[in-house]
């Protein structure tokens, strides 16, 4: 019994000694302001207005637009909302759905995707799928990617919706999320039909929704010369600039006798991204050329600053009655600013946040901001959120973080 008591008395000052720096304040760590602080001490070229750089080129094909990728800022429009047909571009919203599809678990690189007669009878741009055969997903990928095969297009699209229809209907959906109004497809794959329509600044808005959140797909958009079925399918990529374009990332091709010619192209050169759509381009040479003029007159014009990445620390702020005593404020996203080469100016930054919270604090709760500003005018701004869950300091939280920090240092 004496024994038991003492165990009881030994425990109790053990939760206690370890729980009491929890209540001390840090105020050594807390450096909370809302004054401007300066980013840098150097001086960065910028600008906030686009047109000071027009172009001094007009284009032949019907429709294009050069867009920062990061942060979808136009550079560069001319009919960017017309509807036309995409052709084999249109791709680029099945490979989404593909990539998706990884993301969520549903299939996996490795998973083996069989055709259908009418998978293998689609004519065109293909690597004539067998019904007896199967291919993994990462071979269909690139197959879909390099050569811009049909066939596979539609088997994929086939395994993942049970149908090439209700697939397509998922495009459409997806579309209506990323603000594509301009869009309406009719099929998975591109072939010329009645209503399959876009525009270059639908396909801009596609183009930067997949490198973004999937930039994997890179590994696939860049590859110049492969093959399939062990060294018996040779691949060569329909987009020429990944040989010839310093820093192409890709992304797709796309021609037909009505659509002409079509060109999603993308790059990255000293961390700017650029994404130029060419639609309607007389001959695949123009579309090429064009393209290219758009990407240089944006690397030649423009620079990419970074401002912070997400998760980086901005301020620590005193939490009262809680289980930890101090939360840090984070920045929620990486937050980059386009400059535009030759105009100069100091960037600062103010952050806004309380003074101090009160537990229970949650995991990416959003307690504050930080505003950018270029001589003292808003350039950009971002949310800043709690880097972790601080609960209230109740008995049995405090318990639930003695025994953690307890089990931590026991393993360490």
């Amino acid at each position: 019994m004496r024994f038991q008591r003492l165990s009881v008395i030994l425990i109790l000052i053990f939760l206690f000694s370890s729980f009491a720096p929890c209540f001390a304040a840090e105020d050594s760590l807390y450096v909370w302001s809302n004054q401007a602080e300066s980013i840098s001490n150097q001086t960065v070229s910028t600008s906030t207005t686009l047109t000071d750089a027009t172009p001094n080129f007009t284009l032949e094909s019907g429709s294009a637009i050069l867009i920062e990728q990061t942060t979808g800022q136009i550079l560069y429009a001319h009919n960017e909302h017309e509807a036309l047909r995409p052709a084999s571009v249109t791709k680029l919203m099945s490979i989404l759905l593909i990539m998706e599809a990884l993301d969520s678990n549903t299939i996996t690189l490795d998973t083996l995707i069989p055709c259908s007669e009418k998978a293998a009878g689609m004519g065109g741009s293909q690597i004539w799928l067998d019904t007896r055969e199967t291919l993994s997903v990462h071979d269909m990928l690139k197959a879909i990617c390099v050569v811009s095969a049909n066939d596979c297009t539609v088997a994929m699209a086939e395994y993942l919706a049970g149908s090439e229809e209700a697939f397509v209907q998922q495009m459409n959906e997806k579309a209506q999320k990323l603000g594509m109004k301009d869009t309406t497809f009719k099929n998975c794959h591109g072939i010329d039909e009645d209503g399959h329509v876009t525009s270059s600044y639908d396909l801009a808005l596609l183009s930067r929704e997949l490198l973004n959140n999937h930039p994997s797909i890179t590994n696939y958009t860049t590859i110049w010369m492969d093959s399939l079925r062990d060294g018996k399918s040779e691949l060569v990529n329909t987009n020429k600039l990944i040989r010839n374009y310093q820093g192409a990332t890709g992304l797709k091709t796309g021609s037909t006798s009505l659509a002409q010619y079509n060109l999603a192209a993308s790059a990255t050169r000293n961390g700017l991204s650029l994404i130029a759509i060419i639609m309607k381009a007389p001959s695949t040479k123009v579309r090429f050329q064009e393209a290219e003029q758009l990407l240089n007159y944006g690397f030649n014009n423009y620079e990419s600053k970074s401002l912070g990445k997400a998760q980086d620390v901005l301020a620590e702020i005193p939490v009262e009655k809680g289980i930890n005593s101090s939360v840090k404020a984070v920045l929620k996203e990486d937050k980059n600013l386009l400059l535009q080469k030759g105009k100069t100016g100091e960037i600062t930054q103010s952050v806004f946040l309380p003074e101090r919270l009160t537990a229970p604090v949650q995991k990416d709760d959003k307690l504050g901001e930080v505003i950018y500003l270029l001589d003292g005018t808003e350039i950009a701004r971002s949310d800043l959120i709690a880097s972790e869950t601080i609960e209230k300091n109740t008995w049995q939280n405090i318990c639930n973080h003695v025994f953690s920090s307890w089990c931590s240092l026991l393993r360490i």
